[in-house]
């Protein structure tokens, strides 16, 4: 029986419908009290969990719960005490770049959820700005330095190791819905896809966050606060870096005019990520993060989570360079990064 597939803890109960139950785990973790009115507001944009707004006469807070069933159209399914594997990710970057994730204030154990910061009018969304045009320059290096800070000061370290170590579920909501439904989408390329997924599995490194993305992103005015770590493994420091450098190719796909713009973002982020580099050989990690690229950006069109704002026709040019990088021995960074110029910036 895989992670998944194992039957939900008797006591689990989804919080979407129940405001009563919401309103007795603030109470429980002395958020808020017996008498006082609390507006509970649903959170929308992501398709893991259920998100709160949550707000008392004192404060705002915000809700997080983990789902078994992902609200995608093909089956997803993924064990719910994911969520413990957030929060210690949580609470050990905040020990390593404290300014660049949200505060935990409360761990509700029965519901599988926890309580935290409320990020207010002041954050914005990256991938909100991204896709009304408008690209902040220094992000990108800001949150390459925060990703590569976290991958350093966690390398090679066998407790961090054995409390991240969650194998099964990094490929029940990472491995499996991108690269094995890509593979399953493409027969001829599953021999290089699944060559991708062994590799990852095999090369524990560093705490990896496992979704890396602009959505996950709040602009803040300290810079950018990382969200959503469910996936967090110890693992391939490849994958993060890889997942994160996709959305800007795939933004720049959609957006050929910001395509310069972003495609200097992405080797920005890069260029700061690898000077924090010390625990391995940067060409050797260099050419994981490249080889991986293309079967991500595969994943992201035909895998179980297809990126929404691109068109059929730039889908479709997104697809046909994947598959030629994935046939490619000697990929590289630039050579991805030339082609893409060509097909989209010119």
């Amino acid at each position: 029986m895989s992670a998944a597939d194992k039957p939900l803890p008797p006591a689990f109960k989804d919080l979407a419908n129940d405001h009563q139950a919401i309103k007795g785990i603030l109470i429980h973790l002395n958020l808020a009290s017996q008498d006082e009115a609390i507006t509970i507001k649903a959170l929308t944009g992501g398709v893991s969990s259920n998100i709160f707004q949550l707000t008392t006469k004192q404060a705002q807070y915000c809700l997080k719960q983990a789902l078994p069933q992902l609200k995608v159209a093909k089956q997803w399914l993924a064990p719910v005490d994911r969520v413990f594997a957030e929060i210690d990710w949580l609470q050990t970057a905040a020990s390593i770049a404290p300014d660049a994730v949200p505060k935990i204030l409360g761990i509700d154990q029965t519901s599988k959820s926890f309580v935290m910061q409320h990020l207010g009018a002041e954050y914005l969304n990256w991938k909100a700005e991204l896709l009304v045009a408008r690209v902040a320059e220094k992000v990108a290096g800001q949150l390459g330095n925060i990703v590569g800070r976290i991958h350093s000061q966690t390398a090679l370290k066998e407790d961090i190791a054995k409390r991240f170590a969650n194998d099964d579920t990094f490929y029940a909501i990472r491995l499996e819905p991108y690269l094995e439904e890509a593979a399953r989408q493409h027969p001829e390329l599953s021999p290089h896809l699944k060559a991708l997924i062994k590799r990852t599995q095999h090369n524990p490194k560093v705490l990896v966050h496992g979704d890396v993305s602009p959505k996950n992103i709040m602009l803040g005015p300290l810079g950018p606060v990382i969200l959503d770590a469910e996936c967090a493994w110890y693992g391939d420091p490849a994958f993060d870096v890889a997942f994160c450098l996709n959305h800007f190719f795939l933004k720049a796909a959609h957006m050929p005019r910001l395509a310069p713009a972003l495609l200097q973002g992405a080797q920005d982020f890069l260029k700061a990520y690898l000077q924090e580099v010390t625990w391995e050989s940067v060409p050797e990690l260099e050419y994981r993060i490249a080889s991986l690229l293309p079967g991500l950006m595969l994943a992201r069109i035909d895998g179980k989570s297809p990126v929404e704002y691109l068109a059929a026709e730039r889908g479709a040019v997104v697809r046909t360079l994947a598959i030629e990088f994935l046939k490619q021995d000697d990929v590289s960074f630039s050579i991805i990064h030339e082609r893409w110029s060509q097909a989209f910036a010119n």
